[in-house]
């Protein structure tokens, strides 16, 4: 059974009630003060705990999405990523759909009605990346009389390390995408929902690595263009719409500032401005200056030329501590780039505060990329 499965999670909370239930049967029995009684109230005290922990830690876990595996949690993912040379690859890009399922909204089994999603597996031809990724497809994608329409694309960014169920399940972009459409507050949009750890477990911070994995290159290029081969999306300069949440906010709004042809609106939730380096990223730059200063936001908009790009970002006066970061990058923005801002009074650095920034956000990202 999978790490995230509601089966580990449920077998997990039976046996912290049955070590409950046991404790509070056993306690009388080993209530004197010999050896063996004081460790058998210490093992059973120790063995609750954990499974009260483990249960805890699951269902955070199912609600946050930090781990996808259990290779993932314990650290057994050690390659580089999955890197496959495909000689003269097909010029549209390799994309393969795996699975679909429904959207949790009223007559979600019925695409036409309530859209649907759809697992892909993609491969870049320059990038050589290959990673997974959630398509939400509108209900309009599925009816007949919109079968020619083109519709606006956005990729969905998680944070590090972060699943791409967890945009699903946990900050539900496609039910909202789906709600904010029917209420006319945006129109209908492509979403390509995924995680920007293409080559876990590493944090590569969309960069391209020197002679390590090309992932700037991944979702510049190689993404926009498999999926626009493969669905119905508006080619146009800067048609393409991208919004993530902490590491991924920070792949946004730089895709957006380093790539405007692309992505004409770019949102970072709670984002930060400047790659860090620690021991998930590794040696990002390999002493290449240049390289480095490109992947500090605030020195690219101070030193840069101003790209002709949307951006958004957000945070709290209290409970994020990028609000004074994010105060100095609005004051540095320059036409033509336009800056919004979304700020709360408080707020953390957590999926509750993300939710209640995604309505606004798909609204603003849907009213800057039309097809």
């Amino acid at each position: 059974m999978g790490l995230t499965s509601s089966k580990v999670l449920a077998l997990a909370v039976i046996l912290a009630a049955l070590l409950f239930a046991g404790t509070v049967w056993l306690w009388p029995r080993l209530a004197g003060r010999t050896w063996g009684s004081v460790a058998g109230r210490v093992g059973l005290l120790l063995a609750t705990q954990l499974a009260l922990f483990l249960s805890v830690g699951l269902a955070v876990n199912q609600a946050f999405g930090f781990y996808a595996t259990w290779n993932d949690l314990l650290g057994r993912e050690q390659g580089q990523g999955v890197v496959t040379d495909l000689g003269a690859v097909d010029t549209r890009g390799p994309l393969q759909v795996v699975g679909t399922r429904y959207v949790n909204v009223p007559g979600g089994s019925r695409p036409e009605l309530g859209g649907q999603i759809q697992k892909v597996d993609i491969v870049g031809q320059r990038s050589h990346i290959a990673t997974s990724a959630y398509v939400y497809l509108p209900p309009e994608y599925f009816k007949g009389s919109h079968k020619t329409r083109t519709f606006p694309a956005s990729v969905v960014l998680t944070g590090y390390p972060g699943t791409a169920e967890a945009l699903i399940k946990g900050l539900r972009y496609p039910t909202t995408a789906h709600e904010q459409a029917r209420a006319g507050a945006m129109q209908p949009m492509i979403l390509v929902m995924m995680r920007p750890t293409v080559s876990p477990p590493r944090d590569t911070e969309c960069v391209d690595v020197p002679d390590g994995p090309q992932t700037e290159t991944f979702f510049a290029q190689d993404l926009p263009q498999v999926i626009s081969a493969h669905y119905r999306v508006a080619e146009k300069p800067g048609g393409w719409g991208i919004v993530g949440d902490s590491t991924g906010g920070y792949c946004a709004l730089k895709l957006a500032i380093h790539h405007p042809r692309v992505y004409g609106a770019g949102a970072g939730l709670s984002a930060y401005y400047k790659a860090p380096i620690d021991p998930t990223t590794g040696d990002l730059f390999h002493g290449d200056a240049a390289l480095e200063r490109r992947a500090d936001l605030m020195r690219t908009l101070a030193h840069g030329t101003p790209p002709a790009t949307s951006l958004l970002v957000t945070t709290s006066k209290h409970g994020e501590s990028n609000y004074g970061n994010t105060m100095s990058f609005i004051r540095k923005v320059k036409p033509p780039t336009e800056i919004s801002s979304i700020v709360l009074d408080s707020g953390g650095h957590n999926f509750n505060t993300w939710r209640r920034e995604i309505p606004a956000t798909l609204a603003w990202l849907s009213a800057r990329i039309t097809a």
